[in-house]
């Protein structure tokens, strides 16, 4: 099939957790012309593709935008670093592999504010469709997909004992969270397969790149929405120094993520009025929710050393560098499969609380700050997060520049309901610390550190030690009400060929990781779309 004057039925605008799988299903259809449009490159940087690789891939430019926060008051005027994937396969190229659904509860809740069709009912399809669950399949997993979900091929004594302790305060052991419940402790499930990361361009685009329907444009980074009035007719992007334009007689489909969707909107004349105004911007039609609503997990990081070797340890030796590598090549185990986390708890604050409302991810190793090279001494990580944060933040551009990075404020703690659940946390932490069968293999706190005790003085180290677990989503809100970007099947407001498929529309973040939800968010998408267009 050839493409004619640069028309296609459908223009997805990234390549990401989301994008990936559009551009898959979309073109199944041989009778689509898909356009997709990368700003990144291609996903040949080797580090991509073996788990521990984010350590090089987080907050290098080529592979990862680098985004910043401005000061935040919630976490005393510090700037947090936010990567995002600038790659094929987007932030599931380099995030921590870690496979979380959430609550079926989450969806309910989707469903109940107004969003038809998108309870955990609804939804656990298209979680199944994507999924090749290494365990086999059941009532909540899927076989046969092109999602690689798998368990750990790294297990060190320390974790061990970390479930140990958190079962001695009462926290049931849970074999799969991602299973009839989320409450519990135990190891996470992994998008990886063999010993590799199975990103969305690796199990979705790889498979889809020969069909001759299908484009695949990288380092196109788009600069606008192109409208006849108020209905998308293309995108113009910027490719090889020189703009170019592709149209379309169907669809326009967002798939930047919570950052990237938002921003092009708004330079594109969605979005709020006297924000576009502000920043020079023609009004195509006002929505005031773009880049509202914005929410992210916070963690609250506790660094233990112990007497009990970590990675720490295998990481910090030259001799023991050098058979992890051997191990690796040999057998694709060993601490370079490592997901960011080992261990995975979904826990309540309050024993009446009707579902878990904090989850903790524990890792055998500890750095000052996710990215950073390890502490010289033996150590582990277990951080705490709120899973569904009252506090809400947003983004706006700063000019019409469409390649000028956003302000993003995410206004962490702001909200005074998510001020105990952070204290709760991280009393829970050392609860576990203190247990019987993790005790006496940990020497001190290192951070924050036992000088905090009060609940003022945690909720101060709250604000000091935390760090983002890189979970933006919700800029462009799912639903009909005012401050709603798109509707229920995922259509902007307001403008006729233009939808938004990604994190970015979720109604109220998950109770977890984001990937997974993100890539069912696709999934759904893709039914949805070709329906509408007939």
């Amino acid at each position: 099939m050839t493409f004619q004057n640069e028309s296609y039925d459908y223009i997805i605008v990234g390549a990401g957790s989301a994008g990936c799988v559009l551009a898959n299903r979309l073109s199944q259809d041989s009778g689509n012309r898909v356009l997709l449009l990368e700003a990144g490159g291609k996903d040949i940087n080797p580090w991509i593709h073996i788990p521990v690789g984010y350590f090089k891939t987080m907050h290098n430019p080529s592979t990862d935008w680098c985004y910043k926060t401005e000061p935040d008051k919630g976490i005393n005027g510090r700037q947090l670093e936010w990567p995002r994937g600038k790659v094929l396969g987007g932030s599931s190229s380099l995030n921590g592999l870690l496979y979380v659904r959430g609550q079926a509860e989450d969806y309910d809740r989707w469903a109940a504010l107004g969003n038809p069709g998108w309870s955990f009912e609804d939804v656990l399809p298209y979680f199944k469709k994507s999924e090749d669950q290494e365990r086999g399949a059941d009532p909540y997993h899927g076989i046969g997909g092109p999602l690689k979900v798998s368990d750990l091929r790294l297990r060190r004594p320390i974790a061990d004992y970390f479930i140990r302790a958190a079962t001695e305060t009462g926290i049931p052991f849970n074999e799969d969270y991602n299973g009839a419940s989320q409450e519990g402790v135990g190891y996470f499930q992994q998008t990886a397969h063999k010993g590799f990361r199975w990103s969305t361009a690796k199990g979705f685009l790889r498979p889809a790149r020969k069909r001759s329907n299908l484009r695949i444009d990288t380092r196109a980074q788009i600069t606008r929405i192109l409208f006849e009035g108020r209905k998308a007719v293309g995108v113009e992007y910027k490719k090889g120094g020189r703009l170019q334009q592709a149209n379309t007689h169907s669809e326009v489909i967002l798939s930047a993520g919570a950052i990237g969707s938002p921003q092009i909107l708004q330079v594109s004349g969605i979005g709020p009025g006297e924000l576009l105004n502000r920043a020079g911007v023609g009004l195509v039609h006002h929505l005031s929710g773009v880049g509202q609503n914005l929410q992210d997990h916070l963690q609250i990081r506790l660094v233990f050393k112990t007497s009990q070797r970590t990675l720490n340890d295998e990481v910090n030796n030259l001799l023991k560098q050098a058979w992890v590598g051997a191990q690796y090549l040999l057998t694709r185990t060993g601490p370079l499969t490592l997901a960011a986390s080992q261990v995975a708890i979904f826990t309540k604050t309050d024993p009446s609380l009707e579902r878990p409302d904090i989850q903790f991810h524990m890792q055998p190793l500890s750095a000052d700050k996710p990215g950073e090279g390890a502490h010289k001494f033996s150590a582990f990580t277990s951080s705490v997060c709120q899973l569904r944060p009252h506090s809400r933040g947003h983004l706006e551009i700063k000019s019409n520049d469409p390649l000028e990075y956003p302000a993003i404020h995410p206004n962490y703690l702001s909200d005074e309901r998510d001020l105990p659940v952070a204290v709760a946390g991280i009393r829970l932490a050392r609860r576990i610390a203190e247990a019987p069968s993790l005790a006496p293999h940990i020497i001190d706190e290192y951070v924050p550190g036992r000088q905090f005790q009060t609940d003022e003085e945690l909720l101060q180290a709250a604000r000091q030690y935390s760090q983002t677990i890189y979970h933006p989503t919700s800029t462009c809100k799912m639903g009909h009400d005012e401050s709603a970007v798109v509707d229920d099947r995922l259509r902007v407001h307001g403008i006729e060929g233009l939808r938004v498929a990604d994190a970015s529309i979720m109604p109220e973040i998950v109770s977890g990781n984001t990937n997974a939800p993100t890539i069912m968010i696709a999934e759904k998408a893709s039914d949805m779309i070709p329906e509408d267009n007939r």
